[in-house]
């Protein structure tokens, strides 16, 4: 080997250990940063070699991420940001609703916060991809090989319609106590609330009267004006297994003004009432219970306690959304209703070492990475998505800072050979005088 090929050995091992330097300080520099993949320098071996096959063997620093380590989680106070625990990305992309699939990255950085339009947004200026909901509560069938049928996850332009009611069910005692007595107290009055077409909250009244016969009650349903709709008779069972259900209906009777109506079924305990609200009478039936079931109202002694259940609501305005381990985002509308909006997928490639590294803490799919799949949180190969926490930067400041000296002393001893090497050269020029 000559003097001259050691001097290029020593300013390999300067440029080397300049790379290893640099990927030292981005490292320090992004500790900080949420979601950030440390990176770190393979040192090779390298050379030009002739027809013998000698040659001088040099170094060179390749540059590689540390994918596979995760970073801690952080707790936040922000319902929308968000950590993958486990493997995985989030999609996202660089405009709202993008339709370029090369403009779509993968990164871990789950610091989302909606913009002016209420699309969720990153730090670094993505936006976050998802699938939508439909109305019926599923997102269908999708393409989780692409990013063609995502869409922006949006959390400011929802509101829910009025849901008409349909039907109302029944729960709760009446008090057995109150019945086969001379003269029996005056009846027990409640309501239910249920919604219009138009969403407007109306309210059906009840009155349960106690009678002179023991285990049984009049009941009467008025409508939202108080006009009567129909009455009914309801015995209950007093001794052996269905003690306290009801055991028969009897007397149903209409008393409603046409175009209102009232039909009750004996054998399943359903009213079917038709209220005269609307161009199209609306209908609803209420279920009270099955003969011989406690599916509805009961009797035994104790106080009177009866609630409802109906369908339906007014309309409703988005107030908060909600994040499931499963990467499910609930709305949560004022009206009370909780729904489904969109599905956050995780998605993952064969090899992450492959992914390519853009700004804003992302990356970008290549020919190495492998097939690209966008699956639900929380299943097979990929990790649950943890709201209102953040991942941490995967980079250790003491391994960084020793790894920093271990480079500082190649670094300084590839110098020495430089100087050496020229000292050996200027002492072989005065070999001539």
């Amino acid at each position: 080997m000559s003097i001259s090929s050691a001097l290029q050995i020593g300013v390999s091992g300067l440029q080397a250990n300049s790379k290893i330097v640099g990927s030292i300080s981005e490292n320090i520099a992004n500790a900080n940063t949420v979601g950030y993949r440390r990176g770190f320098a393979h040192m090779v071996t390298t050379t030009a070699s002739g027809v013998n096959g000698d040659g001088v063997l040099s170094v060179a620093a390749v540059g590689q991420l540390d994918m596979s380590t995760a970073g801690g989680l952080i707790s936040t106070n922000s319902a929308t940001d968000m950590a993958i625990g486990g493997n995985g990305f989030f999609a996202v992309s660089m405009n709202p609703n993008e339709t370029v699939s090369t403009n779509y990255l993968l990164t871990r950085a789950g610091s989302f916060l909606p913009d002016a339009n209420g699309d969720l947004r990153n730090a670094a200026g993505y936006y976050l991809a998802g699938f939508p909901f439909g109305l019926d509560g599923t997102i269908g069938s999708v393409d989780r090989s692409s990013f063609d049928q995502m869409e922006t996850v949006n959390i400011g332009n929802f509101n829910i319609s009025a849901g008409v009611s349909t039907e109302i069910s029944a729960f709760g005692n009446l008090p057995s106590q109150d019945t086969g007595i001379a003269t029996p107290g005056a009846p027990f009055a409640t309501s239910s609330e249920y919604f219009t077409p138009l969403g407007e909250s109306q309210r059906i009244s009840f009155s349960w009267a106690p009678t002179t016969t023991a285990n049984m009650w009049d009941l009467s349903i008025s409508d939202q004006n108080g006009d009567p709709l129909g009455t009914v008779s309801v015995e209950f069972n007093d001794s052996g297994p269905e003690a306290g259900s009801p055991l028969a209906y009897t007397g149903a009777a209409s008393v409603a003004t046409a175009p209102a109506d009232f039909v009750f079924d004996p054998l399943t305990g359903a009213a079917t009432i038709t209220l005269n609200n609307g161009t199209v009478p609306q209908v609803l039936d209420i279920n009270l219970g099955a003969p011989n079931s406690f599916d509805g109202i009961t009797q035994f002694a104790g106080d009177f306690s009866l609630s409802f259940d109906r369908d339906g609501s007014s309309v409703g305005e988005l107030v908060r959304s909600e994040i499931s381990e499963d990467g499910t985002l609930f709305g949560v509308f004022d009206n009370g209703m909780r729904r489904a909006l969109y599905q956050i997928p995780v998605a993952i490639v064969d090899n992450p070492n492959g992914l390519i590294e853009a700004k804003g803490n992302a990356y970008k799919l290549s020919g190495e990475s492998g097939s690209f799949s966008a699956l639900e949180a929380k299943s097979s190969t990929v990790g649950s998505i943890n709201a209102g926490a953040l991942e941490s930067a995967n980079v250790d400041i003491a391994q960084e800072m020793t790894e920093l000296i271990k480079a500082q002393r190649a670094f300084s001893t590839n110098a020495k050979i430089i100087t050496t090497a020229d000292e050996l050269m200027e002492e072989t020029t005065r070999l001539k005088r």
